[in-house]
């Protein structure tokens, strides 16, 4: 694994290439980094340059400004310019979560750049039809965040999601695997702080999607949850279909192998 930084407008971002071959840019979304996609990222080095990256704010990706409210659009140009400096053709792209709301603006502004995308469970509110009730919830996320702190916004968050909430791990764990435990944890603060009521609001450029090789995917074990719901709303609006893939909101961490397989099935085949 190599690693390295790369200058951009009003942060550093950190990154990670694994293997060789076409390249393979993930997307980490909320409090991800690129710790998350180490497991998959293994597993397709033998068929990809598969390039991880902390998302600004998050992790080892430093800002060089004072954070303010952070917009999709913002995070989509730091992976254009990522991929400018990686990918001398263009890359196939796997955005997670809020990671593929990036990926959708990325492949919309900059589509001469992305061969295929993949975006797992973009929680796209603003395509609900219950949208105002989602995002005065999460307007209220970022309230609870500011008078009871992190611990009680992680907990009304993943509750109505129906995610499994965030809990302290159990026992000891070796020194490298407490310090990513600790950062992810950390990364909550920018989330709820900068980003839980700016992102779901970000609205898809349905038209240029249509037509743009996209792919939406969704967890097996995810579909009453709102992060698939919405990407089921998305699919309906571009007239195509969810593919199904291992696991829930974030299944390429405990089943790295059988998810690392289906995303290569799903991009060999666009």
């Amino acid at each position: 694994m190599k690693t390295s930084t790369l200058p951009v407008p009003g942060a550093r971002l950190y990154y990670e290439a694994h293997g060789s071959g076409p390249v393979l840019l993930l997307i980490a979304g909320g409090n991800g980094d690129a710790a998350g996609f180490t497991g998959m990222a293994r597993l397709l080095a033998g068929r990809y340059t598969v390039v991880a990256y902390d998302p600004r704010g998050n992790s080892r990706s430093e800002l060089t400004e004072p954070p303010g409210t952070q917009r999709i659009e913002t995070h989509a140009d730091d992976a254009h310019l990522l991929l400018k400096e990686v990918a001398g053709e263009p890359a196939y792209v796997f955005g997670s979560s809020s990671g593929a709301l990036v990926g959708l603006d990325l492949i919309t502004r900059h589509p001469g750049q992305v061969r295929a995308l993949v975006a797992h469970e973009p929680p796209a509110v603003t395509v609900l039809p219950d949208r105002d009730h989602w995002l005065a919830f999460l307007d209220g996320v970022r309230d609870t965040y500011m008078s009871r702190g992190v611990d009680a916004a992680v907990a009304e968050f993943s509750g109505a999601l129906g995610q499994r909430p965030v809990m302290e791990p159990q026992g000891e764990l070796p020194p490298g695997v407490r310090e990513i435990v600790a950062r992810i944890r950390r990364n909550f603060d920018f989330f709820f702080a900068h980003e839980v009521t700016s992102f779901p609001r970000y609205e898809p450029d349905l038209p240029a999607l249509r037509t743009a090789p996209v792919v939406l995917g969704g967890g097996l074990e995810s579909r009453d949850q709102m992060p698939y719901q919405a990407t089921a709303e998305l699919a309906t609006r571009l007239g195509t279909e969810v593919l199904d893939f291992p696991g829930d909101h974030v299944g390429y961490i405990p089943h790295a192998a059988a998810f690392a397989e289906r995303l290569h099935e799903v991009l060999t085949r666009n």
